[in-house]
């Protein structure tokens, strides 16, 4: 019996030293797979680049072009007159000795050089000579377009994040009496007055949660989440075992293991799980913060959604239950944070990606 037992366990060995080395093997694999894109990605990112810098060259060569041609045609007008003015100094300088000889051949000569005058303001009008305006606006509304075009593709995650956008509804079973939860299910405002609802078990009655009505539990999924013009908001993710009732710690987002979060307090962002914050170095104020989560790569991932700012990710590793959408609007602080929290569904027909 020892015999056999030991056969097993040296058989179970052997399973488990070879799952190791496919394991290894898969880890190499990815490895080499994400060095590969990452090459390929900054080699088009410097082919972009050549070619931008390379269509700002020829505009600017097409600029320096219509600005020589314009300064040589001012110069050749400045010689000309330039040449007159030393015509009349001299005339001038001859005349000052002749002032007392005034007869017809002097006021022809006068005629003449005012007629020459004359000619030569009319020929050398600054404003006949200027860049081809036309051509120079035609080129400001192509860059702009491009400058427009650019902005709308980058940065490029975001169209590839917002194709595992998933639609989402609050469970106004799950929300506190002090949040009042829309009829569409996508927003969160706080309330002053406690709302008489039903002590359901799994509703919150300290902390100002509410959670999805739907849960994940595979995929990749992300979310946007309206926070313009409050000063104090928490939102992320939860596994739906999270403490509901009571002052305890866990029951807030962030401060057990079965929540991941960021809280917007004050100017400042920190980032919480398992009760240990995170203080994230961004100053600036989104109107939108973005959720994504992976449960193939094991990982939940936070940014300023205004323009794909990443702020901070935890890596879970492996879930371990489907995840909901947690989120805290706030007390209004005396109307400063009023404003309701909402879920910006847009779900994408690549979503299942």
């Amino acid at each position: 019996m020892l015999e056999k037992h030991q056969e097993c366990l040296k058989r179970q060995r052997e399973a488990v030293k070879y799952r190791l080395k496919k394991l290894a093997a898969r880890q190499s694999d990815i490895t080499k797979k994400s060095a590969l894109i990452r090459e390929s990605i900054i080699r088009q990112y410097e082919e972009i680049q050549r070619v931008l810098e390379e269509d700002l060259r020829i505009t600017l060569t097409f600029l320096d072009m219509e600005e020589r041609a314009a300064v040589s045609a001012l110069d050749g007008l400045m010689e000309k007159n330039c040449s007159l003015i030393q015509e009349i100094e001299q005339d001038l300088a001859r005349l000052s000795v002749e002032l007392d000889q005034r007869d017809m051949q002097h006021d022809s000569m006068d005629t003449e050089i005012a007629d020459r005058v004359m000619d030569l303001l009319n020929r050398t009008d600054p404003s006949s000579v200027s860049l081809d305006e036309a051509k120079a606006d035609q080129i400001l509304s192509l860059t702009n377009n491009m400058l427009l075009l650019i902005r709308s593709q980058t940065p490029i995650t975001k169209k590839l994040i917002k194709s595992y956008s998933s639609e989402v509804s609050l469970d106004p079973e799950t929300a506190h009496p002090k949040l009042i939860i829309s009829a569409e299910g996508d927003s969160a405002t706080y309330t002053d007055t406690w709302q008489e609802l039903p002590d359901v078990p799994g509703r919150f009655d300290t902390t100002l949660n509410v959670i999805s009505l739907q849960g994940f539990n595979f995929g990749r999924h992300y979310w946007e989440i309206d926070v313009a013009g409050k000063t104090y908001w928490e939102l992320g993710l939860t596994y739906p075992t999270i403490p509901r009732k009571g002052n305890a710690e866990d029951c807030w987002l962030g401060r057990g293991n079965e929540s991941w979060c960021v809280e917007f307090f004050d100017g400042e962002y920190t980032a919480w799980h398992a009760g240990v914050p995170h203080q994230l170095p961004v100053t600036k104020h989104f109107c939108r913060i973005g959720v994504l989560c992976s449960f193939p790569a094991g990982f939940v991932t936070f940014l300023g959604a205004d323009n794909m700012t990443p702020l901070f990710s935890f890596c879970a590793g492996t879930f371990t239950d489907c995840l909901h959408l947690a989120l805290c609007p706030g007390h209004d602080h005396n109307g400063t944070n009023a404003k309701p929290i909402v879920i910006c569904n847009t779900p994408s027909p690549t979503s299942t990606l």
